[in-house]
């Protein structure tokens, strides 16, 4: 359960984050990161906070997001703006593993802390930048943000009705995506540190990139074919049946058959399996061909059952379905808490809370909740002062002067 402490060790047992980044991409790799040990300070500003704190609902003015994304940091408040403030972040540095930031490129620069400056005072420091477009290129300077990379990657073109228009996710997708890429590249550059001479390296990661790379092969045939996909709902070019179905309960199913053994067994299962004889029903290309004419079949089946009958039905057979969830659904299904995907978390503030669980579940050495995300400045003194060595002095003409909180 998140919370508890985990009996074995945690992988990442001694490495230093420093987590300078805003919403989205950056505070999600640091909440992955310290998931499994990390020791993650999230730095934001001592007046304002961090921009994640006010986004989407709270309860009690307590942000419910910032919870999420925030848990397993201890958090400081420094302003990098300030002279002061840049000696101090420069004295965290020296502590530090890894640095995680999404400023316009240029900004650390400007304050001081550029990635030669923060390689000289740590050769080992790994440096995260994760911004829109990229730290070069004639976008670099551009506002960048998870709608826009949705919008060029591809994906928003390949999203809804084939005569409806593009379609946006109505969550953080692009910024989601290139936070988990975050986490990857920053445990492929401490690996690369402890396999070679111990320094470490600058990590360009921009939104657009992860996202491309989700959309799949359609760069590769316009390449070779010039053929530009088009929307196509929720159908698809590489298999039919697929697609969303409506129960006689008013509730929706979801059904894929990849496998052509699958849809084999959905095909009898509705009660056509004569279809399963004709020469194009062997690929999943030569189905998508004839989607109107299996998606009528299931759906006419489907729709004569209740969601609970469907699914009992397509397990029997072993076929493939699933339901589509509301959120308050997706808290009681039985796979989910089984594994406990969605856990219960003690919090301070809010009392238990329910948030999703940690990635993986590795055996060796499992990640874990340890404590939710905290108020501004929790831990400055703990970290500025007993940690870094800050007399309670200067932090006191620190804190008046509002560089930190």
């Amino acid at each position: 359960m998140g919370g508890q402490e985990s009996r074995s060790r945690r992988v990442l047992d001694g490495i230093r984050v420093l987590d300078v980044s805003t919403i989205l991409a950056g505070p999600m790799t640091c909440q992955i990161l310290g998931d499994f040990g990390a020791d993650v300070i999230k730095i934001e500003h001592p007046r304002h906070g961090d921009g994640m704190r006010g986004h989407g609902l709270a309860k009690d003015g307590v942000g419910l997001w910032w919870k999420m994304i925030s848990r397993n940091k201890r958090t400081v408040g420094l302003y990098l703006g300030d002279a002061e403030g840049q000696d101090v972040f420069r004295e965290l540095v020296r502590t530090a593993d890894v640095v995680v930031e999404n400023f316009r490129p240029g900004t650390l620069e400007k304050w001081g802390l550029g990635p030669e400056r923060l390689r000289e005072l740590n050769p080992g420091l790994v440096l995260l930048r994760v911004t829109g477009f990229g730290q070069t290129g004639p976008y670099a300077a551009r506002p960048g943000f998870g709608t826009l990379a949705e919008s060029m990657s591809g994906f928003a073109h390949l999203t809804g009705e084939p005569d409806g228009p593009p379609t946006l996710p109505a969550f953080g997708l692009a910024d989601s995506i290139a936070g988990i890429t975050g986490a990857s590249a920053v445990m492929m550059a401490l690996y690369a540190r402890a396999t070679g001479d111990g320094r470490g390296q600058e990590i360009d990661l921009d939104i657009l990139e992860p996202i491309m790379t989700a959309v799949g092969p359609s760069v590769i045939y316009v390449d070779q074919l010039g053929v530009v996909q088009q929307r196509t709902g929720n159908r698809s070019l590489n298999n039919a049946p697929r697609n969303t179905y409506r129960t006689s309960d008013d509730r929706w199913v979801a059904i894929s058959t990849s496998a052509t053994s699958i849809a084999e067994r959905v095909m009898t299962l509705v009660g056509h399996p004569e279809v399963i004889a004709e020469p194009w029903f062997a690929t999943g290309g030569g189905r998508a061909a004839h989607a109107d004419q299996l998606d009528s079949y299931v759906a006419d089946w489907i729709g004569a059952r209740t969601r609970d009958e469907v699914s009992d039905a397509f397990a029997a057979a072993g076929a493939a379905v699933a339901p589509v969830y509301a959120p308050d659904e997706l808290l009681d299904d039985p796979q989910v808490r089984a594994l406990d995907m969605i856990t219960k978390v003690d919090d301070p503030e809010l009392g238990s809370i329910r948030m999703q669980n940690v990635l993986y579940r590795m055996a060796g050495t499992p990640g874990e909740i340890r404590f939710t995300g905290r108020p501004i400045g929790a831990d400055t003194d703990e970290v500025l002062g007993d940690e870094l060595g800050l007399d309670a002095d200067r932090l006191a003409e620190l804190r008046q002067r509002g560089v930190v909180r």
